[in-house]
């Protein structure tokens, strides 16, 4: 009964992992959902973002700067169905060439109905995630910067608790004159040091490559990710409409496995203080084959203000039919609220 229950709660970790429309047998694949609203609307995940913005440091801990000096940034998201996520991350300056940030984000999956072996229910509870980030950039100089983010991770799931620490590094090519970003990121390299049973949990190690740029003088940005590249194939399942009496059909072709890697993002910025950006994302797309997913299925969409030292952010996206994400931002630059700088 014992080892019975421990698949059930594995179960309910991986439960974070089909939100996050991963094919992954990882159990901490809730560490690659953005924090940041300006990410989220890009595709999800972009580590090529270069914006004033503390909570973009879980997309590349390189992200973070000087420029972020004194700034508290609350993140909440609704995720498809039941799921909670709420964060706080706060930032500051380092000498000329540094800074730090400390963070917090805790995820709820709403509430599940436990069951005996025998099918006897034995209750509900509500499985549940806690990170505790600290996080440190440098720059080497005026056009590269490295960044390394700590992450302390607590699960509990029913009657079982686990305890994983991972890394992210990264690195960050800005250059001013041509508006041209360049990242790459090692993520969640780590493991679990407290099991909940008998095995352990992988996490989601991914190498991540970012690019994002102006398009000539327009205001608007171009911006391409590759994800998931210790890995060439990534197959999905999907109905064939050509037979449909066969079921499910198992897809991997080359253009499938190609795209499925890269997400894209295209944002309109006609100043720094204003952005609406749109994004595709084809392997979730893809992922939702097999869900029902809708025309809306693989875009995000999203769009952000700062005025003065006050930040907003809101994205959205709809994987499926009957389910969709909702994200917010609020952000305060406590040093411009003191001393009344824009």
């Amino acid at each position: 009964m014992k080892r019975t229950l421990t698949t059930f709660a594995t179960g309910c970790c991986l439960f974070s992992s089909y939100l996050a429309a991963q094919n992954s047998s990882s159990a901490y694949d809730f560490l690659d959902i953005s924090t940041s609203t300006h990410a989220y609307a890009l595709g999800s995940k972009n580590v090529a973002i270069v914006d004033p913005d503390v909570t973009l440091v879980d997309q590349n801990p390189a992200l973070l700067g000087p420029e972020v000096d004194n700034q508290i940034a609350f993140n909440y998201m609704h995720y498809m169905g039941s799921g909670n996520f709420a964060g706080l991350r706060y930032g500051m300056g380092a000498g000329e060439r540094g800074a730090w940030a400390l963070g917090i984000r805790y995820l709820n999956y709403g509430s599940i109905q436990g069951y005996e072996p025998d099918g006897t229910m034995t209750g509900k509870f509500s499985p549940a995630d806690m990170v505790v980030e600290g996080t440190y950039s440098h720059d080497f100089n005026d056009r590269l910067r490295g960044g390394i983010n700590l992450k302390m991770v607590y699960s509990t799931y029913e009657q079982y608790t686990a305890f994983a620490m991972a890394v992210d590094l990264g690195i960050n090519y800005y250059n001013e004159e041509k508006d041209l970003s360049l990242s790459a990121v090692i993520s969640n390299a780590g493991g679990q040091l407290k099991r909940f049973d008998r095995e352990y949990a992988r996490l989601p190690f991914d190498i991540r490559l970012g690019y994002m740029q102006s398009l000539g003088a327009s205001p608007f940005q171009l911006s391409i990710n590759a994800t998931h590249l210790t890995k060439w194939r990534l197959p999905y399942y999907a109905h064939d409409k050509n037979e449909p009496d066969k079921g499910e059909v198992l897809k991997s072709s080359f253009l499938s496995n190609l795209f499925r890697h890269l997400i894209f993002g295209l944002q309109y910025s006609p100043s720094e203080k204003f952005y609406i950006g749109i994004g595709y994302d084809y392997k979730m797309r893809t992922d939702m084959a097999t869900y029902n997913r809708n025309f809306l299925s693989g875009f995000t969409v999203g769009a952000g203000l700062r005025v003065k030292s006050f930040g907003v952010g809101i994205s959205y996206a709809m994987p499926h039919k009957s389910a969709s994400s909702l994200m917010l931002n609020l952000s305060c630059s406590i040093g411009q609220l003191v001393y009344g700088s824009d």
